[in-house]
């Protein structure tokens, strides 16, 4: 996985814009309506999704597996959001404790033990009454069942992308246990669920 998300950024840089998605404008207001000043994005990119959060006072930490990336992220946004360079699958990078968690479009690239992890170790440095928030591909995708079968709900779309498709029984299964509070469906380039889930 690094080293395809090292070619795709070196290759189409801001492949998303710098716009942020949907949900981080949704995540933001929950995050300014509950005063969450410190938050960590696992899987950060160039960081588009992080100004929406630092416009509002929140001190943001990233976690990205592309330097390319992190480059990016630095030459739009400055040297001031710590960014830890390695794979979310080796979190934590550090001891804090975060009262928010923003994690988009990343766990369904994960399998199935690398998906508990992630949610285990975002809950763990998650603080007490903190709020984490996954998106993940819905099932109502258009791609789902496309590409090579790997296991249930999970397919090779192309060439070293394999993804998990996700319904509101499987964000159940996963999340249940991690505080999850809502499911929301919303739309980013794909049918996306918005994953609300709140440490008590």
């Amino acid at each position: 996985m690094a080293e395809f998300w090292e070619t795709n950024f070196s290759e189409k840089r801001e492949m998303w814009g710098l716009e942020p998605a949907n949900s981080a404008l949704l995540t933001k207001n929950l995050f300014v309506e509950n005063a969450i000043k410190k938050i960590l994005i696992p899987g950060i990119g160039y960081a588009r999704n992080a100004q929406v959060f630092r416009e509002n006072g929140i001190d943001v930490t990233g976690i990205e597996i592309s330097k390319t990336a992190i480059k990016l992220a630095k030459k739009h946004y400055g040297n001031d959001i710590t960014i830890h360079h390695g794979s979310v699958t080796d979190m934590p990078f550090d001891s804090n404790l975060y009262d928010g968690i923003y994690c988009h479009a990343l766990i369904h690239l994960l399998d199935e033990q690398e998906r508990k992890k992630l949610i285990q170790d975002c809950f763990q440095q998650l603080a007490n009454n903190g709020y984490m928030v996954f998106t993940a591909i819905s099932k109502k995708a258009h791609t789902y069942g496309s590409g090579k079968f790997i296991s249930k709900d999970r397919y090779e779309i192309f060439e070293g992308v394999k993804m998990y498709f996700y319904d509101p029984e499987s964000i159940q299964s996963e999340f249940g246990e991690a505080g999850l509070i809502e499911i929301r469906e919303i739309t980013e380039n794909y049918p996306f669920y918005l994953i609300v889930c709140k440490k008590r």
